[in-house]
């Protein structure tokens, strides 16, 4: 009987757990604490939460890969995460994600404040401030351009990015990316008061002028048109953004749109959550480039709100105060969190400030650039 136990015991992952599973697991177990008590971004956050705790897991091998005999065939199948991930990894996910973001996400305000977009490109600043320091920090060309698009605050297309200049990289990149974007209510605020006076964020900004359908038609259609051929390598995401966003305001395909802001968007969701987590395992994480490249993003992100703040400020002065600098953090392209960040922390100081719909300019501007930021590094690094 004792031998029957010991080798049941011998077989059980408690008997090949090691310090550092137990340490990703009760991270794993932190997040999602954090998605359903607090609320934080629960539907990226309890998808790669669970991902990390599965592939954590001693002994599931959720993410093996295949085992191939010599004539190539196939002797053991790999986990069940591990083929999930290869839409990760070939780059589907991230383009389908940007499609449903196009999808449900209104353009009127940046095309109704067209000076949006600078606030949105300001943002990106940290974007490029960072691949110097990942430089600096002994990262080659390629894995600093990957580090460096964190900044953006755009977990897509970072995955993206990552997935055709720097795979080895893709999980603690995309952890990275997709928990700064669930932790933006708590990154920004300080930030943002910071840079910022009292009497800047009380300011009430006025109604924007109504967009018309024709507008809201023709601008996807330029924007494919423009960026894909100025930037090719930019054309999976913004082609997909702009498709998106085209079905929604032709107002003809209900059912498409429907489908993308609904059933397709939360599939894709599932997948790229679960996938991006499963790539947390311990023995990557637990490691000092993997904090370099936590540290890097963090200060990524910190320089793309504080550039577009203080831009913000400047159009404030030039503007004579009728401009609310708040709206500058919503240029990173944390679509809608950064927006409703502006909103909240300017109601915070002024009951009856209303910023969501003007800081969605520099938001759905945040996107744009991020996107058309990875082309301009795909074309330097590819």
């Amino acid at each position: 009987m004792g031998n029957l136990l010991s080798e049941f015991w011998a077989t059980t992952g408690l008997a090949q757990i090691s310090i550092g599973q137990v340490v990703m697991i009760a991270l794993a177990c932190w997040f999602i604490y954090l998605a359903i008590k607090k609320g934080y971004e629960p539907y990226l956050l309890i998808p790669i939460a669970t991902g990390m705790l599965l592939v954590n897991l001693p002994g599931a091998d959720l993410m093996v890969h295949p085992v191939y005999n010599s004539a190539g065939e196939v002797v053991q199948n790999g986990g069940l995460l591990y083929y999930l991930y290869q839409g990760t990894k070939l780059g589907i996910y991230p383009p389908l994600i940007f499609l449903c973001v196009g999808a449900s996400t209104d353009f009127g305000p940046l095309i109704a404040n067209p000076r949006s977009l600078l606030l949105g490109a300001a943002a990106q600043f940290g974007i490029f401030a960072t691949f110097i320091g990942a430089i600096a920090m002994g990262f080659v060309g390629p894995e600093a351009a990957a580090i460096a698009i964190i900044g953006g605050a755009d977990g897509p297309t970072a995955l993206y990015l990552t997935s055709q200049l720097a795979p080895d990289l893709l999980g603690p990149i995309g952890l990275a990316a997709y928990s700064y974007m669930a932790l933006v209510p708590i990154i920004q605020p300080p930030i943002m008061k910071l840079f910022t006076t009292k009497k800047e964020r009380q300011v009430k900004m006025e109604q924007l002028r109504e967009v018309s359908q024709r507008e809201k038609i023709i601008f996807p259609i330029i924007v494919i048109i423009l960026v894909s051929s100025l930037l090719p390598s930019a054309a999976p995401l913004i082609g997909m953004l702009m498709f998106g966003n085209l079905i929604k305001e032709s107002g003809v395909v209900p059912k498409l749109v429907e489908t993308a802001t609904n059933s397709l968007m939360y599939i894709v969701s599932i997948l790229l959550g679960l996938t991006v987590g499963a790539k947390a395992d311990a023995a990557m994480f637990l490691d000092w480039s993997t904090m370099k490249i936590v540290i890097l993003g963090l200060i990524a992100f910190s320089i793309g709100t504080t550039a577009g703040v203080l831009l913000g400020k400047v159009m404030y002065k030039t503007s004579g105060g009728k401009i609310n600098p708040l709206i500058g953090a919503a240029g990173v392209s944390a679509v809608p969190m950064a927006a409703r960040v502006a909103q909240k922390v300017g109601q915070s100081e002024n009951p009856n400030n209303y910023l969501l719909m003007h800081a969605m300019g520099p938001n759905v501007a945040g996107v744009i650039g991020s996107a058309v930021a990875a082309g301009i590094l795909l074309m330097f690094f590819q």
